[in-house]
């Protein structure tokens, strides 16, 4: 990619925050589009980077790693400026020049922003699947992160009124902008989860890299992040390293229980396994489907941005019958849902 197209990704980044009601921290990633130059390690790299920067979301690779410095209390400057307050470009210059060695491991993957809030718009393709066949749900899950997602049914959720899931440290309540679904029993009789890079949330520096990929605008974030956590750390699921699409062949070869229905789960992570893992993990989901049965059915459940229509989309697909689902469209971290009407 050329130099001006890294700096128009950082632009495009700034324009997507604040679409998703996140103005503060879009203010950096447009100050770091003028203030990214080629006197330090982090910024030759970056705008020479090889790769698809929106698509890397390499704008929220180097924001984080500027909101940790931030939180730790290392850069006064700029915790003032994800306050609001402070001329970005000067100080996002200072920054890079003083905190460079610290700021390049943070290109080297992708964000790792495990956001709770997403289980809300991933219960509705639960919901479904319950409602559908009756049975308790095996949930697997690509790009689990920390695991967060896992406690998918551990957590309550308030989704418009209707009341899901059992007593929990954390309520999910986004706003609901539509019918209320009706109620719907759902079983998590179990989870696992795989990452490329899972998060070690019993290693405290894990726990704060987690909280650097929160939007400093949304302070409620945090709260949920950290209950949450705290629910993972007493009873943690079954959380794996590995590649997302040699996982997913060896999970879905797997004998399945009689009576009950394997669920394919992961949010805001389709963009980064690449076309391969992709057509792999598409061709596994549509083997098993072919022999999914009432009595062991499949389900794929997903929240994932489309660039068409230019919003995170649930939907769901069902096995028998291989049917999806457009489910609703949601904030990327379940701030709101909208639910599709039907």
């Amino acid at each position: 990619m050329s130099e001006r197209s890294v700096r128009s990704a950082f632009r495009a980044q700034a324009g997507f925050c604040d679409t998703m009601d996140a103005p503060l921290t879009g203010r950096v990633a447009a100050g770091l589009a003028e203030a990214l130059d080629d006197n330090t390690e982090t910024g030759r790299r970056v705008l020479a980077w090889p790769g698809n920067p929106i698509e890397d979301a390499l704008p929220l690779r180097l924001v984080g790693g500027l909101r940790a410095l931030a939180l730790r209390g290392d850069a006064p400057d700029l915790a003032a400026l994800f306050e609001g307050r402070g001329d970005p470009v000067p100080t996002l210059k200072a920054a890079l020049d003083k905190h460079d060695a610290a700021l390049l491991p943070w290109l080297d993957g992708p964000p790792q922003t495990n956001e709770p809030g997403r289980s809300a718009a991933l219960m509705l393709g639960l919901m479904l699947a319950a409602q559908t066949f009756g049975q308790p749900l095996d949930v697997f899950e690509v790009g689990s992160s920390a695991g967060l997602n896992l406690l998918v049914g551990r957590y309550a959720y308030d989704l418009g009124g209707t009341a899901v899931g059992p007593p929990s440290p954390v309520t999910l309540r986004p706003e609901w902008r539509g019918a209320p679904p009706e109620p719907v029993a759902v079983t998590v009789a179990s989870t696992r989860g795989v990452d490329i890079a899972p998060l070690d949330l019993t290693d405290p520096a894990d726990a704060d890299r987690l909280r650097a990929y929160v939007w400093t605008d949304h302070p409620d974030r945090y709260e949920r992040l950290d209950a949450a956590i705290a629910m993972f750390a007493a009873d943690p699921p079954l959380l794996e390293q590995g590649d997302a699409a040699n996982w997913v062949e060896a999970r879905l070869a797997e004998p399945q229980p009689a009576g009950h229905t394997r669920v394919l789960m992961h949010s805001v992570v389709w963009q980064y396994l690449g076309p391969e893992r992709q057509r792999r993990i598409a061709a596994a989901l549509d083997a098993a489907g072919q022999r999914a049965s009432p009595d062991r059915p499949l389900a794929w459940v997903r929240l994932e941005p489309d660039r068409d229509l230019a919003r995170h989309q649930v939907h769901a697909t069902l096995w028998p019958g291989g049917e999806t689902h457009r489910l609703a469209a949601s904030h990327p971290h379940g701030r709101w849902i909208e639910p599709v009407s039907r």
